[in-house]
């Protein structure tokens, strides 16, 4: 990102009935291993065909879909900051609810997390609120009705795309502030990627040397005219990027890891910033990127995808649309073929319409682009090109908004710019809510938050202050979940790589899918004022809740 970041007011709503499945109590809830089925399973490791069918993030191998072995998410109280108690599933979370496995999810978040249930019964819903100062509320009540007209209807016989996963990236600048609260690195780790107590992040975005939140400009090879790459290196990334990303991956080892450049080294190119086009500064540009893999694959960091220039159209290399095509299919593909080296190649991270738009489309149609071309990365203003692209392959959204933006942009007032730090409110966090179900809708199969985590300031190399999911207040020494943090996990905590978004009709502001394991996710938003009361007609049960006031709602149902 070379732009900005926002706050949001929000409600979610996750609801669950389990039960129906002639399986004993203590086996429900196993559809996979544990974890979240994160693509892996079957087409490209990087958002394949499968979409990783072979976990969820609800159950796991001890079943529970919120509670988890011996009370798993129950545990502590609020560890994400939030204003309520009971973070991800019952007062208390008992051990009792290993045993349970998902079939006795309770309402307003028992104590025990509810009994095992009996096989082929219903049982209550999963249902979590977030409104201003009372986020990932588990105690809203919910009721199933006996009559009533239906709000909203889930269609389960319309599928749209596939689910792969939600993300963030990396940046020195995020491991710079939580290195001020190093105490609080697990949990940080843990509300980002944990599938039960977490946002269950599947994926993560590094960048290819420096972006605009490093602590400097850098490239990995500085010297002029290295062709080879004898003097390439990664020192600098030890310093703060890898271990942030290790970091990750105690929490979520199966983290797919993807990375993009936003700077090349000043030597390839021109006194105009305009990229080189002679075969051998593009020769050693792809042996750069594989050198790159290669280097990161010596830290026990597997790179699963590049995606060759960050904004072509913004970026501080001026890229032709004829050239960056070319480098794809002629040089970086075959390098990294050449190196053995499986690391995918998507057509990314594209940005600005109609440049990036016109280098997109016309990758999708190069038969031999695209026989290295496995996906498409688009962020910002190309979400109307997404179903065109989504035809030749998978497509990942990017880079989520940044907010504090000092021009018009979507459910945002330019009044509230500030050009002195970010405002990580509410506000921000219902704008994240709806650009979220924007390019949901748009037919994107994955998203991806920018910052994960930043100081309260939150300024750039460009000295733009921009929003972040968990916030580092340097003097007071404390890390919050910031209200966008939530918007986020609403949806990712719930919707299990690997799931499907079906029709929901009744409300642009609710979106509906169907994971892996069969449980049925119901994501609504309300801007109202006041609540919301909403009922909502799933395979023929109605089930009725309110939707805050500036919130949103998640409702899991599992049969």
């Amino acid at each position: 990102m070379n732009r900005a970041c926002v706050p949001i007011t929000a409600i979610w709503v996750a609801f669950s009935v389990a039960g129906c499945s002639s399986k004993p109590p203590s086996t429900l809830g196993q559809s996979g291993s544990g974890g979240a089925g994160n693509g892996t399973s079957a087409g490209s490791s990087f958002g394949g065909s499968s979409g990783g069918s072979s976990g969820n993030s609800f159950g796991g191998s001890s079943g529970g879909s919120v509670g988890g072995s011996a009370g798993g998410a129950g545990q502590s109280t609020n560890p994400a900051g939030g204003q309520s108690t009971n973070p991800a599933g019952g007062q208390s979370g008992s051990a009792g609810d290993a045993q349970s496995g998902g079939a006795g999810m309770s309402t307003a978040g028992s104590a025990s997390g509810g009994s095992a249930g009996t096989a082929g019964v219903l049982t209550a819903p999963e249902f979590v609120t977030s409104a201003a100062n009372a986020y990932w509320n588990t105690t809203a009540p919910i009721k199933k009705l006996t009559s009533g007209t239906a709000d909203l209807k889930i269609d389960e016989s319309t599928k749209y795309q596939r689910w792969d996963g939600f993300g963030g990236c990396f940046n020195e600048m995020g491991w710079d502030a939580l290195s001020v609260v190093s105490s609080e690195i697990p949990r940080a780790m843990k509300l980002l990627f944990d599938a039960k107590e977490g946002a269950n992040f599947a994926y993560g975005r590094l960048p290819l040397g420096a972006s605009d939140y490093s602590m400097s400009w850098y490239t990995l090879d500085d010297t002029a005219g290295d062709y080879a790459m004898d003097k390439f290196s990664i020192d600098r990334d030890k310093q703060k990027l890898i271990p942030f990303i290790k970091a990750a991956l105690a929490s979520k080892p199966d983290l797919h890891l993807w990375a993009s450049p936003w700077v090349v080294p000043s030597w390839m190119m021109d006194g105009s910033s305009n990229m080189k086009s002679d075969k051998q500064t593009l020769d050693a540009h792809a042996l750069y990127m594989a050198r790159f893999v290669e280097e990161y694959a010596k830290e026990g960091l597997k790179i699963e995808a590049i995606h060759p220039q960050n904004e072509p159209g913004y970026a501080r290399v001026h890229w032709t649309q004829a050239l960056l095509i070319d480098f794809i299919k002629t040089y970086l593909g075959p390098t990294l073929a050449k190196r053995n080296l499986s690391t995918e190649v998507w057509c990314g991270t594209m940005s600005k319409d109609p440049d990036d738009t016109n280098i997109a489309k016309a990758a999708a149609n190069d038969a031999a682009a695209m026989m290295y071309i496995k996906g498409f990365g688009v962020q910002w203003n190309l979400q109307a090109a997404v179903a065109t692209l989504a035809a030749k392959g998978p497509v990942m959204q990017t880079e989520h908004r940044c907010g504090n933006y000092n021009f018009a942009s979507p459910y945002w007032d330019q009044t509230r710019y500030d050009a002195a730090k970010a405002q990580n409110d509410h506000l921000y966090g219902e704008e994240s809510w709806q650009l979220i179900r924007d390019w949901i809708t748009s037919g994107v199969n994955s998203y991806s938050a920018w910052n994960m985590v930043l100081d309260t300031v939150g300024k750039s190399l460009d000295n733009w202050p921009q929003n972040a999911l968990l916030v580092v207040d340097r003097s007071a020494k404390t890390l919050t979940a910031t209200a966008a943090y939530y918007a986020f996990r609403h949806y990712s905590q719930y919707v299990a790589p690997g799931a499907t978004r079906i029709g929901l009709t009744g409300s642009k502001d609710a979106l509906a899918f169907k994971n892996p394991d069969g449980s049925i996710i119901a994501e609504v938003y309300n801007g109202g004022s006041a609540a919301k009361t909403t009922t909502i007609d799933a395979a023929g049960a109605l089930y009725q809740f309110d939707v805050p006031a500036h919130g949103w709602a998640t409702l899991k149902l599992t049969h």
